[in-house]
Formats: C-alpha cells, sequence, structure tokens
C-alpha cells in the first residue's frame, strides 16, 4: 500500500528523478521558461521554490545547501544573484506553468513552466486591463461636469447604450 506517499515518482528511480529535476532546475534558472510534460513541470515547481526562496537569503549556508541540490556554479550565482533581486518582495508563487496541449507523438501534456518575474508579456498586460477597468467606472463621473457644456453631444451615446443593455435581455428571454 502507498498510503502517504504523494509526490509523483515519474516512472524513474529515486537517483534518476533527483538527477532530472537537478537539471530542470538548473535549465529553469538559465533560461527563465522551459518547455517539459505537465507531470514534470508540476514536480519541478515543488523542487525549485523552496530553492528560489532560500535564495533570497544570501549567505553561506543557504549558497551551501542549494549547492547540494544543483551542483552548479552558475546557476547558483543566476539564482543568488538576479533572481534573488527579481522576487526578493514576492511572497512565494515564483513559477508559473501555461499548458500547451498534447505531444504529437504519445498524447502526453505539454506545459511551460517560467520564472513569473521574468516574462515580460505577462506583467504588461494586466496593467493595461487594470487602467482600462479604472476608466470605465470613472467614466460617467468624468461625464457628468462635460454634460452641462455640451447636453448635445451627451444624450447620442446614452442612446446607443439603451439599446445595447436591452439586447441581453431580450437574449436571456429567448433561452
Amino acid at each position: 500500500m502507498r498510503h502517504g506517499k504523494k509526490f509523483n515518482h515519474l516512472g524513474r528511480t529515486a537517483d534518476h528523478r533527483r538527477a532530472m529535476l537537478a537539471n530542470m532546475a538548473i535549465s529553469l534558472i538559465m533560461h527563465k521558461r522551459i518547455t517539459t510534460t505537465l507531470a514534470k513541470a508540476k514536480a519541478l515547481k515543488k523542487y525549485v521554490e523552496p530553492l528560489i526562496t532560500r535564495s533570497k537569503d544570501d549567505s553561506t549556508n543557504s549558497r551551501r545547501v542549494v549547492f547540494s541540490y544543483l551542483q552548479n556554479k552558475e546557476a547558483l550565482k543566476e539564482l543568488f544573484g538576479v533572481v534573488a533581486q527579481k522576487v526578493g518582495d514576492r511572497p512565494g508563487g515564483y513559477t508559473r506553468i501555461i499548458k500547451l496541449g498534447s505531444r504529437q507523438g504519445d498524447a502526453a501534456d505539454i506545459a511551460f513552466i517560467e520564472l513569473v518575474d521574468f516574462d515580460e508579456n505577462m506583467l504588461k498586460t494586466p496593467k493595461a486591463e487594470k487602467k482600462t477597468r479604472r476608466s470605465r467606472k470613472s467614466a460617467p463621473k468624468a461625464e457628468a461636469p462635460v454634460a452641462e457644456e455640451a447636453p448635445a453631444v451627451e444624450e447620442a451615446p446614452k442612446a446607443e447604450e439603451a439599446p445595447a443593455a436591452e439586447a441581453p435581455a431580450e437574449e436571456a428571454k429567448a433561452e
């Protein structure tokens, strides 16, 4: 029986699994994003996030502990230098897994795993959304003083909005 044995063995022996996760962690730290299977990405996330947390405290002991896992000086420098500076204020959740679909040959689920603070595309997108939402909420308040100056211009958009609001209600009734 395998009660209480929760982590994924990935079909490998303990030594092979440890070596594979260490190599994948080094690749992730050096390249900031790697493509792998979904199961390996989830296992790597559990493996690498404690190492990134450890890198926030740049002490000799922390470096030795992380080096015992990675065995790569360049990755250690990158982790304690560039990566630790970017994630210094983040309280966990350093990696993101993005599912890509299934692989052609064996239909295995494929995914990206990336360091969250190093993806400029994902960092810029939420900021633009928030600005858009704020402008929509504050737009009626800003239009109130404008309405006093030009009432004819203000009535035309309201007339367009009213049919748009009624259209979803009519669709709901039709269903």
